[in-house]
């Protein structure tokens, strides 16, 4: 439950005003790794629990006992932008993909961003609009791409993580059931809407080796409600849904944009109804996934700004500080494919080419770092002398902590690695069942 978990820490408006607004700092690989190490990073897992934690047998339609003031107004913002919708009608443009209305209705947003965030918080929180601000502007899309995925999704959820450590919200139990079932069901809704009305392309789609072609965290907090019910995992196979979570009410979207069948269009999420039977396993799966396949991946958070309120603590001196540094056992078991050469041959010929730039091997983005298999990164080694300068700084932290497990920089949990390969041995391709399976 929400009270085992840490308290989420509280950042006083007299500080926030010091801080310098967030910038987009995720360039390469190493520095998705420096993020996994930041207090921001630990900030943002801490909070994404205790809103699931928080939604645990509570469905569907969901009537708040005591919404708050701050709920309230942020709906209405919300709706603010829904309405633009249908000031900025979509232009008879023949693209499959993107139309251009969307940039003006993402141009609009732009400009007048300051004012939606005066008009949401009071006064005693103006200094923190410029630290808050730019998750908001792309927590809707890419503008310039048209196109909306994961990395959009997680804006938005860091934009609610930025209004309650300034304490805008609470980080009570109550409170972070009305942020999921109330603001996060609502932010979903217009999305949607902005999907259908300007043809929004998915960003970064996996195909049908995808979870979902935009969205995520919906897939956990539905889970989390039907955590403790006895609703069947296969249930999703049968239609209609009832709209009692978001779990449903996401495939329920599925079947109302896709045609074909399900086992064809969305094989990763009908593994899971076939493959996993409760829907307690479904749920801390989804979170290892969401960490490897959302975080854990550049092309997604390379657009998302931070720094300010989101902590970005490495400095380019000291880029493995050791308060943040997660420690690890150093004989610990890796899998039997963790080793570079069996990495290799997990792949097709077709998959694996050589770096014009570097002449290294270069693996597709969901590939396993090539380490040694016996020891942590982090432990000392004798690298060759032309890796040297690069293995001093490689680290590759644990991931989001289980609820169960202790949370923050010291909790042990670098047992797991950050990624899978996308094929197995014979040149399959994996699963999510893998990752709900512990792998």
């Amino acid at each position: 439950m929400t009270a085992a978990l840490p308290p989420l820490r509280q950042i006083p408006i007299s500080e926030a005003a010091r801080l310098t607004p967030p910038k987009l700092r995720i360039k390469t690989d190493d520095d998705v790794a420096c993020w996994r190490d930041t207090r921001g990073y630990h900030d943002y897992g801490l909070f994404l629990r205790r809103l699931n934690e928080s939604v645990v047998g509570y469905f569907l339609p969901y009537s708040s006992p005591s919404m708050t003031q701050a709920t309230t107004s942020i709906l209405s913002m919300l709706d603010k932008l829904d309405s633009w919708i249908n000031e900025i009608p979509p232009l008879p443009t023949p693209q499959r993909f993107g139309n251009l209305a969307f940039r003006t209705w993402g141009k609009k947003l732009e400009d007048n961003v300051d004012s939606l965030l005066t008009s949401l918080l009071p006064s005693e929180f103006a200094a923190s609009i410029p630290l808050i601000s730019p998750y908001l502007v792309t927590s809707f899309g890419s503008f310039t791409r048209m196109d909306y995925g994961t990395g959009h999704e997680t804006s938005f959820a860091l934009f609610l993580l930025c209004l309650t450590l300034i304490r805008f919200f609470e980080p009570l139990p109550e409170q972070e059931r009305d942020l999921v079932l109330v603001v996060f069901l609502r932010y979903l809704r217009l999305c949607w809407r902005l999907q259908d009305v300007y043809r929004l392309e998915p960003a970064g789609s996996h195909g049908v080796w995808g979870l979902d072609d935009y969205s995520f965290l919906s897939y956990i907090f539905g889970s989390a409600q039907l955590r403790e019910s006895d609703i069947s995992v296969t249930t999703i196979l049968r239609r209609p849904l009832p709209p009692t979570n978001l779990y449903f009410l996401s495939i329920s979207r599925i079947h109302e944009v896709k045609t074909g069948p399900f086992h064809e269009h969305s094989s990763q999420l009908y593994n899971i109804a076939t493959g996993v039977p409760r829907w307690a396993k479904v749920n801390s799966g989804l979170f290892k996934m969401y960490e490897a396949e959302v975080l854990g991946k550049r092309v997604v958070v390379q657009h998302i700004p931070l720094g300010g309120l989101m902590e970005w603590d490495i400095t380019s001196s000291d880029p493995m500080k050791p308060d943040r540094r997660t420690h690890a056992l150093a004989e610990a078991v890796q899998a039997p494919w963790a080793t570079p050469a069996a990495v290799q041959s997990s792949f097709p010929s077709s998959l694996v080419s050589s770096s014009s730039a570097s002449g290294s091997t270069r693996f597709p983005s969901s590939s396993m770092p090539a380490m040694a298999p016996t020891a942590a990164p982090w432990v000392t080694t004798s690298p060759s002398p032309s890796h040297e300068s690069s293995l001093v700084e490689r680290r590759v932290p644990g991931p989001i902590v289980p609820a169960s497990m202790p949370l923050g920089p010291a909790a042990n949990t670098t047992l797991r690695p950050m990624a899978i390969p996308r094929t197995d041995s014979k040149n399959q391709p994996m699963n999510a069942v893998l990752w709900l399976r512990g792998h």
